[in-house]
Parts: structure tokens; sequence; C-alpha cells
């Protein structure tokens, strides 16, 4: 790392001290009576093409009745006139609205998977073989605090990131062709993701290792299908899950849509499989954290099971957060009031415990609490630090 570099990062530390110990704050009271509150942590919602924020925007609804627990952005959103700026307004604006204050996550991997780029203004980022070929640990640390510091600055606080994905297989066209993974064996995938982790905690954005449990080893690509690895899958897929669970810094894990017979004799999706999700990665495993699902509307998804028969499987398998991007033809597009009646109605005829959703709420206000959003004085430093 060049001097400048250093220099830029021991700055820029000084910064996030107080991001740090805001994490540390006790957590403020919220109504936990609400069934409708909790289901509604429970929603990840694409907030469509919008990209700046007006004060009569209908989503603000969904909000303020506290039906929305987060939101994602993509490159859509980002204003080519005022990148920065028009972000900063989205969140403020949203953040000031919910009813407890939003994940506002992204994907932001770097390479390939990047919203946040150098043309609207951005640090540069490298892709995670990029860094992983320089097997060099302060490099990644470098690249991450430039993307880190682009989610920072415009109020972003949760980073679909890293993939610790293995490259088993060298052609997977979802994975190791646009170089997401840091290797093929777990000895170059953890120390890797753990640096990327690290700097994201240093700046108090979240991170979701994803996609459990393992999709490098697949052949196909499961936003326009089913992607089957029985015959390929590895035990090896879970080792940086465990290492990275044993060393305390997993905050989220996001679920592949796969199929594993292996794991799932049912061929169910990972998503929608009790067995891979409650048995394999929380009782086996021990995670009790927070669970997102990967976007409920990509096809080897949405055009096998259907819209209400998946919510309801992927919540009886042990998902916390629904993610519904609504990168999709408007048509096809899902409303927060809609996803939102269809759990409350399952919850109310029987086919969904309501302690399964409570148990939801209580792990996604948890994470919330530790990244520092439900601190008291949260909002008025966020909107401080946005202006």
């Amino acid at each position: 790392m060049t001097l400048y570099m250093r220099m830029k990062y021991f700055l820029l530390i000084l910064m996030f001290v107080q991001t740090v110990a805001a994490a540390q704050q006790p957590v403020a009271s919220f109504d936990v009576d609400s069934l409708d509150i909790q289901i509604g942590q429970m929603i990840m919602i694409g907030v469509g093409d919008r990209q700046v924020f007006e004060a009569d925007d209908a989503f603000l609804i969904n909000l303020q009745s506290g039906y929305v627990g987060g939101i994602i952005f993509f490159e859509k959103n980002i204003d080519r006139k005022k990148p920065k700026q028009s972000l900063k307004g989205l969140v403020k604006g949203y953040q000031q609205n919910a009813r407890i204050p939003l994940f506002v996550s992204i994907d932001e991997e770097g390479g390939r998977v990047n919203r946040l780029k150098e043309k609207y203004g951005f640090n540069p980022t490298r892709s995670a073989a990029w860094l992983a070929s320089q097997n060099n640990l302060d490099s990644t640390k470098a690249y991450t605090f430039n993307a880190v510091s682009n989610m920072y600055e415009v109020g972003i606080n949760l980073n679909y990131a890293p993939d610790v994905d293995l490259a088993i297989n060298p052609d997977n066209p979802v994975i190791a062709k646009v170089e997401r993974s840091f290797g093929a064996t777990a000895e170059e995938v953890i120390p890797q993701a753990k640096q990327v982790i690290d700097v994201h905690h240093l700046m108090g954005v979240g991170t979701v290792l994803k996609h459990f449990p393992g999709h490098g080893s697949s052949k196909n690509d499961t936003h326009y299908g089913v992607a089957d690895v029985t015959d390929f899958w590895q035990f090896e897929e879970l080792r940086p899950y465990k290492a990275l669970l044993d060393s305390g810094v997993v905050d989220g894990i996001m679920t592949a849509h796969i199929v594993n017979a292996n794991l799932e004799p049912k061929k169910l999706p990972a998503t929608l499989s009790k067995n891979v999700i409650t048995g394999i990665l929380r009782d086996f495993l021990g995670f009790d954290g927070v669970v997102f699902s990967d976007d409920m509307q990509m096809q080897a998804i949405s055009k096998q099971y259907g819209f209400e028969n998946a919510v309801k499987m992927a919540i009886v398998a042990g998902v916390d957060v629904l993610m519904f991007a609504n990168n999709v033809p408007g048509f096809e597009s899902v409303t927060v009031r809609d996803l939102h009646s269809l759990i409350r109605s399952m919850v109310d005829n029987g086919e969904i415990p309501a302690s399964r959703i409570k148990a939801s709420y209580d792990r996604i206000v948890k994470l919330k609490g530790k990244m520092g959003l439900t601190a008291p004085g949260y909002l008025e430093k966020l909107d401080a630090r946005l202006k």
C-alpha cells in the first residue's frame, strides 16, 4: 500500500470512530407486540426506478406503517446528474419515515458486481478474483475500504458481500467466470473474506455471506432457471461458513436457489428447504443470526413455485428476510402491501405460526442493534452525516 493510501486509511478510521461507538449503544424500544410490525421487518424490497426522494411518494405509507424492514438499491437508482446527493436524499427520506430504521442494502462485491461505479464519482473497486490474485491482504483491505467508504458516504448500511463460494467449477457462468470467488479452496477464501468483513465492520456496515450452502460448483445461473449441483457439490463448500461463524464476525447469510439432493432429498432449492436452512445452517453449523433469501423473483424460484407458495415455503424453512428486488417487468413486480397481506393471512389461518414470525423479528432487531441502527440518536447522526 502506498504512503498516500496508508494516510487516507488512517484519517478515515478516525472519521468512523463514532459509528463504531454508536453500535455499542443500547437498543431503543419498539412495539414488539404488533404482528404487522414483526412481519414488516421480514420484507426487503426494491424501490423500483426511484432516484430522487419525493415527499408525496406513496411508498412512504409502507414505511410509516412499519410494513418494510429494508430496501435494496441498484445502479438504476443512481441519478447520473447528482449521483451521491440523490442517493443521500433517498436514504435520509426513507430512514426518516421508517417505523424502525431500515436495512439500506446493496450488492457491492467489486468487479462486475458493482453499482457505485467510478464514472459516478465513487472510489475504484476490484473483483474477488483480482484481489485473491494479488495474494496481499493489505491490498484487499485498501480496496475494500474504497468500496465501504462509497457505501458509508451515501448512507448504505448493509452489503451483500463477501461471496464465499468456492470456484470449484471454473466455467461457472455466475461465479467463477465473472470473478466473484476468492478461490477454489476454503484456504484461499477464508482469510480474504474475513478481511472484507472486518473492514465493513470498522465503518459500521453489515455484511451478508453468500450463497449458502455453496453456488461455486453449479453449471447454471439461478436467475434464469434451476441449477442442480447434486453431482458436483462438495462438503468443502461449507467450510468458509463454519470458519467465519467460529470467528464471530458473521452478520447475515444469504441462501442460494440451487438444488442439491445430497442435502435436500425432495430437491427443493436451498432457499425453500428446511433441511438446509434449519437443519444444516442453524442446527449443524449453529448459526442463529439473520438468514436473507436471494431475490425471490429469480426464475429458479418464481417460475417453479409461484409467489404465494414460495413465500410460505421460505418462511417455514427458516428464512428471516425475504428479498423482492423488483427487477422485473412492472406487471410482475410485487407490492409491499401484497406481500405483507399474504404473510399476515398465512399467520391468521395457521399456515405459519406466529412464533415463527417473532423468531425472525428478534433476530432482525438484534442485528440492527448490533449495527447501531436502533441506538438512540441514530437518525440525527445519520442526518448530520448525509448533509
